[in-house]
């Protein structure tokens, strides 16, 4: 088995989440999800705090936080010192992020991408070591 991540969504990125986690538990990493558990409104900060908790604890490694735009749990996970997360739309700017920002966290914004892209991002972000 690969590694493990850690991962996280509101309810909007819920449904992304639940893709996102069997895509790479098919690919052979394990998975701690730390919630929503369903497309019931809830407030991000509850479910990027513990997140980003658990990277900057060294827990994990590297974690993957989805919302509606990818920008609120973003900048909750960010409020934490050492963390680095990144609002990426794309596998070329998911990649800088690892590659010249070392970034530890993967913001997925669910509501302006589709599923294929959303993969590919974090393939990408999974991918790329920092230079």
């Amino acid at each position: 088995m690969k590694e493990t991540l850690v991962i996280a969504s509101d309810h909007a990125g819920y449904e992304m989440k639940v893709s996102i986690i069997k895509h790479l538990e098919e690919k052979g990493y394990g998975i701690e999800d730390l919630g929503t558990d369903s497309t019931e409104a809830v407030n991000y900060p509850d479910f990027g705090h513990p997140l980003a908790e658990a990277v900057e604890s060294g827990q994990f490694r590297l974690g993957i936080s989805i919302c509606g735009s990818g920008n609120g749990i973003n900048m909750v996970t960010n409020k934490h010192q050492g963390i680095r997360g990144a609002l990426c739309w794309s596998r070329e700017i998911s990649e800088m992020a690892r590659l010249h920002n070392d970034a530890n966290i993967c913001s997925i914004p669910a509501r302006y991408i589709d599923l294929d892209t959303a993969k590919e991002i974090v393939d990408a972000f999974l991918e790329t070591e920092y230079e």
